[in-house]
């Protein structure tokens, strides 16, 4: 109950603000009222839907897109809440200054100015009509992003190597056929030798890949498809009425996999090899800072492998690089970890910027980085989940080509 108070609280004061642009511009009073319906529309379908009993955290379609709406709308308002309350402030202290040093007698609130409600209303549109863009044809703009990697030790016969990474599918969260069988092909053009998946291929429930089985078969790679579980694959945000229900969503889950030709790994490792020489892939279950299961080991998903093997680990979780992977009595050559989405929101223009509210919540959160001789790309994620949209995050397939040599050779 104190949540949805708070939360009204808030929302009723941005929408009074919004509300005082639109009416100080508008010269028809159809529009405020329209803008009156339109907020209690928003608000009334986000309480509604929120409000509503669930299987623990789990966010649905229709809850998704309530929640988006939501986040458009109260973006358009808290922009124009910090330039009218601004405004605010100077009216005040101009009213003081009028009472106080000149002959009017009583306290005058100067009125608000057009030009300042336009200019509010124009710079809020800016994230409204992003957020909903992102809604609308964000997150399905999928982006092939490539890399080329260097390694002295890397094996001649896997000297141009190329692999691709999926990860963070969220089969639960998509509505678009057509757009998710296009992304398919996409990643059947690149005509990899591998494909990794670094987890999260639902929400929470086995069945929700159930759709969508016959379009990720089409996905190929010569020497095969290899996978991991994500923190979403196990069912953890519901409430189950019993733990075998949740141990039978699970064996759904690595049925599933398998039908579609997913190889998974549960702290495992695989050989690839080639000209008699191999790489191995280790793939370990999740493992995440925080309240985040802690399922990943490193020792037992590596007890086939040598110390001198070509490693690319698969993790869905980048904290774990952090934590365990890079200090690791292993050198582990290439890591490829999700999770993040990159927020599914931020602002990239490379060579200039790459920044997104996640980067206070994870040091490596999308992109190649590189510490003591070890890399790690994080993926920003195929899918979407909770906003169902993307911002300047857009979802990706990477695509990595593994060299032989050093990088200025």
């Amino acid at each position: 109950m104190l949540r949805w108070t708070i939360f009204s609280a808030f929302y009723i004061l941005f929408t009074v603000y919004g509300f005082q642009a639109i009416k100080t511009i508008g010269k028809s009073i159809w529009l405020n009222y329209i803008f009156v319906i339109l907020a209690v529309i928003v608000a009334g379908n986000f309480i509604y839907q929120f409000s509503i009993a669930s299987e623990g955290r789990v966010i649905t379609g229709v809850k998704s897109y309530a929640f988006g709406v939501l986040l458009a709308f109260v973006a358009l308002n808290i922009v124009i809440t910090l330039i009218l309350f601004a405004e605010d402030i100077l009216r005040f202290v101009m009213g003081a200054y009028y009472k106080f040093f000149s002959t009017e007698k009583d306290f005058y609130l100067p009125s608000r100015r057009k030009f300042i409600s336009t200019v509010a209303l124009g710079l809020a549109a800016l994230p409204f009509g992003s957020l909903l863009y992102g809604m609308i044809q964000g997150r399905y703009n999928f982006k092939v992003l490539k890399y080329t990697l260097h390694f002295e030790d890397l094996p001649e016969a896997f000297d141009g190597y190329k692999i691709t990474q999926l990860s963070d599918i969220h089969s639960g969260s998509f509505d678009n056929k057509k757009k998710i069988e296009y992304a398919v092909d996409l990643v059947n053009e690149q005509e990899s030798d591998a494909i990794l998946f670094t987890g999260d291929l639902v929400n929470n429930f086995a069945a929700e890949m159930i759709p969508w089985k016959e379009t990720f078969t089409k996905l190929k790679a010569k020497d095969g498809i290899f996978s991991v579980l994500g923190n979403h694959d196990y069912g953890d945000y519901v409430n189950w009425d019993s733990d075998a229900l949740k141990q039978k969503n699970l064996e759904e889950l690595y049925s599933i996999q398998k039908e579609i030709g997913f190889d998974l790994m549960l702290n495992e490792s695989r050989f690839i090899e080639k000209d008699g020489q191999r790489i191995a892939i280790v793939g370990v279950e999740n493992w995440g800072k925080g309240g985040f299961k802690k399922a990943g080991d490193l020792r037992k998903a590596t007890e086939n492998i040598k110390a001198d093997d070509f490693k690319i680990l698969l993790s869905h979780d980048p904290s774990h690089w952090e934590a365990e992977v890079i200090d690791d009595q292993y050198h582990y050559h290439l890591t490829l970890s999700g999770h993040t989405h990159g927020m599914q929101f931020g602002i990239e223009i490379p060579g200039w910027i790459k920044w997104s509210p996640v980067e206070w919540r994870y040091k490596h959160w999308a992109g190649i980085y590189e510490e003591k001789g070890q890399y790690i790309n994080v993926n920003r994620g195929f899918g979407y989940l909770a906003y169902p949209g993307r911002v300047g995050i857009w979802p990706e397939i990477t695509v990595i080509e593994l060299k032989k040599g050093s990088k200025e050779a």
